[in-house]
C-alpha cells in the first residue's frame, strides 16, 4: 500500500537516514565506544574529529567550510563578551542564508534540492549551538579559557548525533557531562542499546503504519473532504495529526537520544504524549525539552 507523501519532514529524514545518516551514526557509536574503552580522556576530541569528517563526507568541503566559518565568526564576536552582540551575530548569520545570491551559490554546490536542504537545516540548527556556546562565553568570561576554548566549541558544534536536526542541548550541560569520566561497562551499554533499538523500531513501525493507512496529511491538502466531514470527524483528524507528530519525533529525537546515552550523556527528555496535555503551555515545555531549556537559559 502506498504511503501518504504529503508529510515532507518524515519522508525527507527517513530517506536521508536510510541512505547516509544512519550509517554515519553507527560509525559515531563505534568511535565513541572505542574511545570510552581506551582513551576516555580524549573522547571529546575523537568525537569532534569524527563529526567533522562526517560533515565533510555528507555536505562536501564547501558545506563543511560554511559551518566552520559560522562557528569561527560566532567565537570571534563572543570575545567582546556582549550578549546583545552575540544575538545580533546569530541573526545576521541566519539572515545570510536567505540572501538570493548566497542561496543560488549554495544550490549550485549540490546536484539535488534535498542536498541543499540538508545544508540549510544543518546550518540553522548549528546556529543555535553556536549561540549557546557564545552566550556561555559571554557570561563566564576569559577566566575559564580552558572550558570555553575554540576547541570545545568545535567539539560541541560538530557532535554528530545532534548535528542535522537536534535535539538541542545547552553548552553548559554538554561540557559538564562530556568532561565527566565514568566507569565504562560494555555489558551495560549493550543492554541500553538493545532496549533502545527495540523501542525506536516499534515507534518507527507505528509511524509507518499511520502514514500508510491513515492519509492524514493528504486529507488536509484537499478542501473537499474537509468540507464534507462532520465536526467530530474534523476533531478526530486534528487529534490524529498531532499524534503522528508526536510519534514522528519519538523516532527523530529517539535515535540521537539513544546515542547520547551510549556516550555517557543525559539527553533531553523525549516528547511527552500530546494526549496527556490540557494546555499549550505544558506542551511547549514538555514536547521539545531541549529547545525549552535553551530559551529559558
Amino acid at each position: 500500500m502506498p504511503q501518504d507523501p504529503m508529510d515532507f519532514e518524515w519522508s525527507y529524514w527517513i530517506e536521508w537516514g536510510r541512505d547516509h545518516i544512519l550509517w554515519l551514526l553507527v560509525g559515531h557509536l563505534l568511535v565513541s565506544q572505542v574511545s570510552r574503552l581506551l582513551v576516555e580522556k580524549y573522547k571529546p576530541w575523537c568525537l569532534m574529529v569524527y563529526g567533522m569528517a562526517a560533515c565533510w563526507l555528507l555536505l562536501g568541503i564547501k558545506g563543511f567550510a560554511v559551518i566552520l566559518l559560522h562557528a569561527s565568526i560566532s567565537f570571534a564576536v563572543a570575545q567582546f563578551q556582549l550578549s546583545l552582540l552575540t544575538w545580533l551575530c546569530s541573526l545576521i548569520l541566519l539572515f545570510t542564508l536567505r540572501i538570493p545570491a548566497v542561496e543560488e551559490a549554495e544550490r549550485n554546490w549540490y546536484d539535488t534540492e534535498n542536498e541543499y536542504y540538508l545544508l540549510l537545516f544543518t546550518v540553522s540548527v548549528r546556529c543555535l549551538f553556536c549561540t549557546s556556546f557564545s552566550l556561555e562565553y559571554c557570561w563566564h568570561g576569559p577566566a575559564q579559557k580552558s572550558s570555553y576554548s575554540f576547541l570545545w566549541m568545535l567539539a560541541y558544534v560538530f557532535y554528530y548525533p545532534m548535528f542535522h536536526n537536534g535535539p538541542l542541548m545547552n553548552f553548559d550541560e554538554f561540557s559538564k557531562q562530556m568532561r565527566r569520566q565514568e566507569a565504562f561497562s560494555l555489558k551495560t551499554n549493550l543492554s541500553i542499546l538493545i532496549v533502545g533499538v527495540i523501542r525506536i523500531f516499534f515507534w518507527w513501525c507505528l509511524a509507518e503504519l499511520m502514514i500508510h493507512l491513515m492519509y492524514i496529511h493528504a486529507l488536509y491538502s484537499s478542501a473537499s473532504p474537509l468540507e464534507a466531514a462532520s465536526y467530530w470527524a474534523l476533531g478526530g483528524l486534528a487529534l490524529a495529526q498531532v499524534l503522528f507528530f508526536y510519534v514522528k519525533y519519538l523516532v527523530l529525537y529517539g535515535v540521537p537520544a539513544l546515542l547520547l546515552q551510549m556516550d555517557g550523556l543525559k539527553p533531553p527528555a523525549l516528547p511527552c504524549c500530546v494526549s496527556l496535555m490540557h494546555s499549550f503551555t505544558k506542551m511547549w515545555r514538555s514536547f521539545d525539552v531541549g529547545l525549552h531549556r535553551f530559551l529559558v537559559r
